[in-house]
This record gives structure tokens, C-alpha cells and sequence, in this order.
């Protein structure tokens, strides 16, 4: 998971890093962060005090094979790991105190590592919402827990409820969103269930599944979930679930593994494998693109948007070229700056409004 502190400094900002959370986390002592790309869905911490090493944490924990992220609320830290068994393994969610690292419980249960060309294990985020977590498995299998002891309230097979004869390549890989009422879940279709029950509220039509987790969008007041799949951008009605937009958008491999990112009425989105970036702005009618270069290509890491300016990966993880870290103008896809695996990570950054 990527976090970027944001400096409220006038003319500069001293540092916006990347910070890999290990589970051996943080000085927790103010905002939670209960889902992915925390509580505005931008990635961004107003927190102060960060440090660019953690060299001397806490605590650590042992939670297994996974590439499940962390969510903080109510002084508890949520995550799952699969046991690393591919005969017989399981996937366990994990609650934990966030100050001291001890457990405070557990659920596990019979799942597959999924582990085509990596290791494997959960790449979904725990969501938390008032006294609830919702967390999705690497095979598709939903929970609904009380946060305080863990209990089940509900659980749904998202893998038997989508008709597929099995997981994505890669496994379910989206987190699961709380919109009003409902909780969001991409599973080829997506789904929206009531978040209390359980119950199917509507699906969208069927599109090929993909790796990235759906996110809102509301240009215009009328939310929509905007989520890439593997087809491409597509836009849906909050309410009914029917498309309202859709923009082709490919990978090699059949990968798209980001979340759109959203300000005002514009859509930015970045894939792997040389796709590049483009933004997208809607028109009322449909999504016009603003432009599409291939400055920014982001495999796995999320790019996080501070001011106008989009901050990233470009590069894959497994393949020849560069894995840079690149700085973007938000508006014109132009590229501020690039630094090189090997770099010293301490700048002076555009202002983050004006540039």
C-alpha cells in the first residue's frame, strides 16, 4: 500500500515518499485509515511527524503470504495472509491491537494460494465501516465481521454467485467499498450487495474481470462507481448498477490492476505493461479523453494525486525497462520530473497547486 504525507508547506514540499507498510507499523496516534487508500480515497495522510526510514517499529507480526493491505480504526489494525500451503491452505483475517500488535482475533478458512507466476496469497483490503469489517478472499469468498470479536454476520461465495467456473488469473484482487447503503464488489460483474444483509442490490453486466477496485465518481451529483477492467474504464450508475460510459482500455496479460482517480469531473488512469496514463472528463453525455501518453505506466503501486500533480511507479516489476518513480502534471499528462532506482529519495517538489 502506498501512502504520501502531504506538507502544507507554501512553495515547496520537503518529501512525499512512498512508504511500504509491513505490518510492523506506524506511531499510530490520530486519524484511522479504514479501507483502501484511507479515509478520502486518495492515499493521502494530513498526519505530521512521519520519518523517510522506519528503522526502529513498534512492534511486527507474522501474518503469512499475502498482498493484503492494512486498515486502522477504533485502535484496531485489519489484514489477512494465506498460510503459504498450496495443498491444503488456508487464509486467515487478522485483527490486531495497532499499538501493541497483539491479537486480538482471528478468522481462517479453507482457501487456495493462487499463486500463477508470484507467491500469492490476499490481495484484497480489509474495509471497515462503524462496528463492521468486509473482507474479500483471493477465492472470492465474502465476509461480514463484527469488529469488536470478529463474529460473522454474513458471508457471501462471490465466485458461485458470478457463474465463474473459477478465480481470476490473479484471483480476486478488489477491495470492497462502501457506498451508502450498499457494499461494492467487483466480481467479473460488478455487485452491489446491502451492506447488513448481504442481499444483492443489483449487478452491472458482465465484463471481463480485473484487478483494481472501484472507486465514486460524482461529477455532476449523480454518483457513479467507476472501476477499470480488464475491458477497459467503465462508468455505473450508483443506483441501478446500468453502464453510462465505457472506454476501451487493454493490457498485455490481460491486467488492469489500478483504481481510477478522481478530481471533479476529471478521471485519471494509469496500467501496466508500456499502457501509459490518460485522463478522462465527463461531459454529460459520455467521457471526452483530455489526453493519453505513456509517461506514467503503473503495474502494481497506485499513483497518488497531491494538488495537480500525479506522483508514481512507472514501470513493471518483472519486465526490462524503467521502474522509475515520476512526477506528472495532473491537468496535462506532462512529465515534472523522473528519478531512477538508486536515486537519493529528498526533493523540492512543485507546489503542489500551482507547480
Amino acid at each position: 500500500m502506498g501512502l504520501l504525507q502531504q506538507l502544507a508547506l507554501p512553495n515547496a514540499v520537503k518529501i512525499i515518499v512512498p512508504l511500504l507498510i509491513c505490518l510492523c507499523l506506524i506511531r499510530l496516534s490520530a486519524a484511522d485509515w479504514p479501507h483502501w487508500l484511507g479515509p478520502k480515497g486518495n492515499g493521502v495522510s494530513t498526519e505530521s511527524g512521519w520519518k523517510s526510514e522506519i528503522s526502529d517499529p513498534l512492534w511486527k507480526s507474522k501474518v503469512g503470504v499475502g498482498f493484503s493491505s492494512v486498515s486502522v480504526a477504533q485502535g484496531r489494525l485489519f489484514t489477512m495472509g494465506h498460510n503459504g500451503r498450496k495443498s491444503g491452505g488456508s487464509e486467515t483475517v487478522y485483527c490486531l491491537d495497532a499499538k501493541t500488535g497483539d491479537n486480538l482475533w482471528t478468522d481462517s478458512y479453507s482457501a487456495p494460494l493462487i499463486d500463477y507466476l508470484y507467491e500469492g496469497g490476499p490481495s484484497s483490503t480489509p474495509t471497515i465501516d462503524g462496528e463492521t469489517v468486509y473482507t474479500l478472499s483471493k477465492h472470492g469468498l465474502l465476509h461480514a465481521y463484527q469488529v469488536k470479536d470478529g463474529k460473522n454476520i454474513w458471508k457471501k461465495d462471490m465466485l458461485s454467485l458470478s457463474g465463474m467456473k473459477k478465480p481470476p488469473s490473479w484471483g480476486f484482487a478488489a477491495s470492497p467499498l462502501v457506498f451508502e447503503n450498499l457494499l461494492i464488489i467487483e466480481a467479473g460483474a460488478t455487485y452491489a450487495l446491502d451492506k447488513k444483509s448481504g442481499r444483492v442490490v443489483w449487478r452491472s453486466q458482465k465484463y471481463r474481470p480485473a484487478y483494481g477496485s472501484p472507486t465514486i465518481y460524482n461529477p455532476t451529483g449523480k454518483p457513479m462507481i467507476a472501476v477499470i477492467k480488464t475491458d477497459g474504464l467503465v462508468l455505473l450508475d450508483a443506483k441501478n448498477g446500468k453502464t453510462l460510459a465505457f472506454e476501451k482500455w487493454e493490457t498485455s496479460y490481460s491486467t488492469n490492476a489500478s483504481t481510477p482517480i478522481v478530481k471533479g469531473l476529471d478521471l485519471f488512469l494509469s496500467t501496466g505493461y508500456r499502457r501509459g496514463c490518460a485522463l478522462f472528463r465527463w461531459t454529460g453525455k459520455g467521457l471526452s479523453k483530455t489526453y493519453e501518453n505513456k509517461n506514467l505506466s503503473t503495474h502494481m503501486n497506485h499513483a497518488i494525486l497531491v494538488g495537480n500533480y500525479i506522483y508514481g511507479f512507472d514501470g513493471n516489476v518483472h519486465m526490462a525497462g524503467p521502474k522509475d518513480f515520476v512526477c506528472l502534471r495532473f491537468y496535462s499528462g506532462e512529465e515534472k520530473w523522473r528519478v531512477s532506482p538508486g536515486a537519493r529519495v529528498f526533493f523540492r517538489f512543485p507546489n503542489p497547486v500551482r507547480g
